[in-house]
């Protein structure tokens, strides 16, 4: 079925055996207020460029998944109002409603696996949250790192979430976690979380490698490749973890659940750190882009 739609610019690029790295969409639709979704995803784009590859901004728009988005189409979505926010889930549903859709970790994945993109920049994958031992969310990221062959370049997992069972579950499901640079695991806003990370690595040639031996090996599933925020741009661990032991609390006050949770947390952060989480957000995704662009210039 004919369901994928290339910007001449990735379609080019990926007959031609060029590296190409896919982007997410949520973080436009979701993650920033307009108009910083907008100058971070062009910002984002050119940075990918400047680093050799070919970005392939991901999102579904009239039935359609588009591999890459025109400038008019970017600039509708960063402007669009109650977008969806795709996981596997409804990936499906939104293609034969016909609406728009942004997608997470999990639908990036799926759809730049098909477009045959080995390599995805993002800001941090989703994971297990804090009481998940009750509320049982935990996010559709982590299955989706264990059954779909793309490497995921990431500040490690959202710090607003259980860090430690989220390394525990991708210890379980078999996949890689690879800091980048440094033995211990980022988080996301901060260069370090606590953790020792379970695997390091520090060239963006042994990352490629490490995916193309995964799948000489026959072993389905991808990489996660926890990429630390330069030092310069990030916020303390001291400084945040009071202000998102806050958030939380008041997410569980509201009664605020499923897919829900995360955009409220994200904005209140925001507005409790004076805009610091927004900029440092846009650092560490802009890090994680000429990261993945050097490993996409080894596959």
């Amino acid at each position: 079925m004919d369901i994928l739609d290339y910007t001449p610019e990735v379609k080019a690029a990926l007959e031609q055996k060029l590296p190409v790295v896919a982007l997410e969409s949520t973080i436009i639709t979701h993650g920033m207020p307009w108009p910083d979704n907008l100058s971070m995803a062009q910002n984002v784009e050119q940075i990918v460029r400047e680093n050799g590859a070919v970005p392939a901004t991901i999102a579904l728009l009239d039935g359609r998944i588009k591999i890459g988005l025109s400038q008019p189409e970017l600039e509708q979505l960063a402007q669009s109002k109650n977008v969806l926010k795709l996981s596997r889930a409804d990936l499906a549903a939104c293609l034969v409603q016909k609406n728009t859709g942004a997608t997470t970790v999990a639908a990036t994945m799926i759809a730049a696996s098909l477009a045959g993109i080995s390599v995805f920049a993002t800001g941090g994958i989703g994971g297990v949250h804090k009481g998940a031992e009750n509320s049982f969310d935990i996010s559709a990221d982590l299955q989706e790192l264990a059954q779909t062959s793309v490497t995921v370049v990431a500040a490690g997992v959202k710090a607003i979430l259980d860090i430690p069972k989220t390394l525990e579950v991708l210890e379980t499901l078999g996949v890689p976690v690879i800091s980048y640079r440094q033995s211990e695991f980022p988080a996301f806003w901060s260069t370090n979380s606590g953790l020792k990370a379970p695997l390091r690595m520090d060239n963006a040639k042994e990352i490629a490698s490490a995916h193309t031996y995964r799948r000489a090996l026959g072993m389905t599933g991808g990489q996660l490749v926890a990429n630390p925020i330069p030092h310069v741009h990030e916020i303390a661990r001291d400084t945040l973890n009071p202000i998102i032991k806050q958030v939380i609390s008041e997410a569980e006050q509201y009664n605020i659940l499923a897919k829900d949770v995360t955009p409220f947390l994200l904005g209140r952060i925001l507005e409790l750190t004076d805009g610091k989480s927004l900029k440092a957000n846009m650092e560490l995704v802009f890090n994680n882009a000429i990261l993945a662009a050097k490993i996409a210039q080894f596959l």
